[in-house]
């Protein structure tokens, strides 16, 4: 998987002169720098420590330097973990490299994931190189494993890896995942993977590092769902990750409609685009996270309600800047609850079908700009103007 350089080229009927002038830089003329040879030595070292990983062969493993990561992955099921040096650092009788590291999780990713890290090496006496460190890059987020020894428990649908975490903990998790998977599939249709990964971290200090954010961003966030958005179909992964702190404060229904919540993420991900306002995206998938609960409007919205009981009805549909985890905890709950409740109309209104059916319109549009009008229009038909005084009537009515 790891691209090879290509070998250079050199002009024959110069090749005299080039000897010539490159003699002390080059190690023959034509061929490889000390350093170039290096970058290829180390390499191999990694190419044999994937393969050692992959091989369940913690002996092979040691050979290429140290175990620890191997007792931290070791649970971890891998399809694939390729490294490819992208830079090397020469210093003392050590070096860094700079790689790239490809992994794909058997049975759950679709592609490989791709996340930069940096190696620590030594050499012994006889110039062979070894890894003495494994990080991720300066600017990269950690990965579980970063955090110490990965248990993993699979269920029905779900695989759930934890550090720091019993496996009868994570069996919960697993529990819940597997019942949120079918729900969303009846909701939303089966065209999605229909299996989900969560990572439960020990603390919030460990799901923000996974995150490669402060932690302050999100005290008080129960969960939150990675991936990538554009449409394409072809997100490698998505992670639903935990904050542990926020999540043991929670209910058995709130833990439940969490996971429903962030596993309709996972399920709409082809279909959420940057088209896509996040009323919709968080709204729908509040919308099904709340299907069969029995939460009341009142019960399921208590911030917005209690402002309409306070006289406030909200002019507008909340905007993306509403729904920033470092907003405030009122007002993003708020923006949470308005989205829900538009969804919530458009499926007593006009339908559940037709509500999934209007989350795909406005994430097939190609920009932004004229997105909802067009899906208000061909798919409710209706207005932005029109839809708006609807919803404002429709939170009036629910909640006052």
């Amino acid at each position: 998987m790891a691209d090879r350089g290509r070998a250079r080229r050199v002009w024959r009927s110069t090749a005299v002169g080039l000897c010539l002038l490159l003699t002390a830089p080059l190690s023959g003329c034509g061929g490889r720098t000390a350093a170039d040879s290096a970058r290829a030595q180390v390499q191999r070292v990694l190419d044999a420590r994937s393969a050692a990983l992959l091989g369940h062969d913690e002996r092979a493993y040691g050979v290429t330097g140290t175990r620890g990561e191997y007792t931290r992955l070791r649970a971890l099921p891998l399809a694939s973990w390729t490294y490819r040096v992208t830079g090397l650092r020469r210093g003392g009788s050590g070096a860094t490299a700079d790689a790239d590291l490809r992994y794909r999780v058997a049975g759950y990713d679709r592609a490989p994931v791709s996340v930069r890290r940096t190696l620590a090496l030594g050499r012994t006496a006889d110039g062979r190189w070894y890894v003495t460190a494994d990080r991720p890059a300066r600017g990269a987020g950690r990965q579980l494993w970063d955090e110490g020894t990965v248990t993993a428990v699979e269920g029905a649908h779900s695989l759930v890896l934890g550090t720091g975490q019993s496996a009868g903990v994570l069996r919960g998790y697993a529990g819940l995942a597997d019942r949120a998977v079918p729900a969303v599939s009846g909701a939303w249709g089966t065209d999605w993977a229909r299996r989900v990964v969560v990572l439960v971290p020990h603390t919030l200090e460990g799901m923000a590092a996974l995150l490669g954010s402060p932690a302050a961003n999100y005290r008080g966030i129960a969960a939150v769902t990675t991936g990538e958005v554009g449409g394409s179909g072809a997100a490698p992964a998505d992670r639903v990750v935990v904050n542990p702190d926020a999540y043991a404060l929670l209910g058995g229904v709130g833990k439940q409609v969490v996971l429903t919540h962030e596993t309709t993420h996972v399920a709409t991900r082809a279909h959420t685009t940057t088209a896509t306002p996040l009323w919709l995206s968080e709204g729908y998938a509040d919308w099904i996270g709340y299907l069969g609960t029995g939460r009341t409007p009142p019960e399921a919205a208590p911030e917005l309600a209690r402002a309409v009981q306070d006289g406030t009805v909200p002019s507008a549909l909340p905007v993306d800047r509403d729904f920033r985890f470092s907003s405030d905890p009122v007002h993003l709950a708020e923006a949470y609850e308005g989205g829900w409740l538009a969804c919530r109309m458009i499926a007593d209104h006009w339908g559940p079908a037709r509500l999934g059916a209007f989350y795909r319109s406005v994430g097939a549009h190609p920009k932004r700009e004229g997105a909802l009008d067009e899906a208000l229009t061909k798919v409710l038909g209706t207005t932005p103007e029109a839809f708006t005084a609807r919803w404002r009537e429709y939170v009036r009515d629910q909640l006052g």
